[in-house]
């Protein structure tokens, strides 16, 4: 059986609920999948199903200090070379990112530990999620002999760091990239090689069968639901200044944030000052089923982003039959067709917002449910997750299939050709 290895700097983790529902629908297709984190944030975990994913999740942090010494001398022993050759690479891109060349002198040792324990279970592929630093930890495992590496590139830090975060590197090293819209694609094609393009493959996020229920009925109450983590890029402050003026024309409203981070002492400070308390909830973290009960309760999700790859949230309420607003942005406009799922305005414009929601809760709630009925069928068709995890499955299997020696080759060539380039 194949067997591929996850690893993600936090898993599992609230706002990754599309990675596990992934990981499960690669195991789907007979794939056996070993769960790798570099750091855990079990405190904040309060779904059932990510409980049962930490159970099965090995944390590189959380095996001490000590570990991760005793794996790199050990690796610099039986294979001095390889440590040499993946130190000089840290090295490299340490100095290039913001984060500095001893924070890749630690990812080297994560990379060691991994390896390790990649070893023992029997792993033949590594797959990274985002292409940060556990990308940057996959391809130094790689570096170091273990195995081949892919990754998702989801967006908007990758694309705002990618020279820093050496993506294009990244890239050419990879087995292949996946990513989430045909707009992350665009912005990987604008960066690499042309002769890198055939690597890069869109594979969405997806949500599993079990939101395609029946339509339930849009509620009466003129409620509108946020879904995501509170933070700049989400614009929620911005969503709590375009409910301002229908407070003030009298018109009822009620706006649920679901969702917690470092901006709500920001929001909630917001609404005091507007006196919208009445009128604005903030729920904090919730489970699954929860944000689904939410979702069900309102006429529309709102999610006005500056910055996004394609919010899973989204496709969650449009796989419930709730019409969605959001903006024209990224991979957005590939999902949501406005006026037709929902609608879409300029992100940033407070006043197109403002119209926006006005007109999701005074809309006839048999117009509201044919919108959710239109977005339900494009999820389906684009965002099945079982769907998706199998493009992923057929990759992982195409490249297990071939030959060791051909793999080795090849990432001989991959590793040594860029570092001789880089000291001419």
């Amino acid at each position: 059986m194949t067997k591929i290895a996850y690893l993600v700097n936090q898993y599992p983790k609230v706002s990754h609920s599309f990675i596990r529902r992934e990981i499960h629908g690669v195991e789907a297709s007979g794939i056996s999948v070993g769960r790798y984190a570099i750091r855990s944030c079990h405190a904040e975990l309060v779904d059932d199903e990510d409980q049962k994913e930490l159970a099965l999740t090995r944390t590189v942090l959380e095996s001490g200090g000590f570990t991760l010494l005793k794996s790199l001398a050990a690796a610099i022993v039986t294979r001095p070379h390889q440590v040499l050759q993946a130190l000089k690479l840290a090295v490299k891109f340490g100095r290039r990112s913001d984060r500095g060349v001893l924070r890749h002198l630690i990812y080297l040792a994560e990379a060691c530990v991994l390896n390790d324990w990649f070893q023992a279970d029997g792993i033949q592929h590594i797959h990274a999620h985002f292409g940060t630093n556990s990308t940057t930890v996959a391809m130094l495992c790689t570096a170091l002999g273990g195995p081949t590496y892919s990754f998702t590139i989801h967006g908007p830090e990758e694309f705002d760091m990618i020279q820093s975060l050496s993506i294009v590197e990244k890239v050419q090293r990879s087995s292949f990239v996946a990513t989430v819209s045909s707009f992350s694609r665009s912005q990987l094609y604008r960066w690499c090689d042309q002769s890198q393009w055939d690597k890069i493959q869109v594979v969405h996020c997806g949500v599993d069968r079990s939101f395609f229920t029946d339509a339930t009925p849009i509620p009466s109450e003129p409620r509108i639901v946020c879904v995501g983590r509170l933070c700049e890029a989400k614009g929620q402050l911005l969503l709590v200044e375009a409910i301002k003026p229908i407070v003030a024309a009298g018109i009822a409203i009620k706006l649920v944030l679901v969702g917690d981070g470092p901006l709500r002492p920001q929001i909630e400070a917001l609404i005091a000052e507007g006196n919208l308390q009445d009128h604005v909830e903030i729920t904090g973290w919730a489970s699954g089923e929860t944000v689904r009960e939410h979702i069900l309760a309102s006429r529309a999700l709102v999610l006005p982003s500056f910055a996004e790859g394609l919010p899973v949230a989204l496709m969650e309420a449009l796989a419930l039959h709730r019409p969605v607003i959001s903006t024209y942005i990224a991979g957005i406009p590939e999902l949501v067709i406005p006026n037709d799922c929902g609608w879409l305005v300029p992100a940033g414009s407070i006043a197109e917002l403002t119209t926006a929601i006005k007109t999701a809760i005074e809309l006839p709630a048999e117009v509201l449910a044919q919108m959710g009925q239109t977005g339900a069928a494009r999820v389906l068709e684009q965002h099945d997750v079982a769907i998706e995890a199998q493009k992923l499955a057929n990759l992982f299997k195409d490249m297990t299939a071939k030959p060791a020696v051909e793999r080795g080759l090849t990432e001989t060539r991959d590793l040594i050709v860029p570092l001789v380039q880089s000291s001419q």
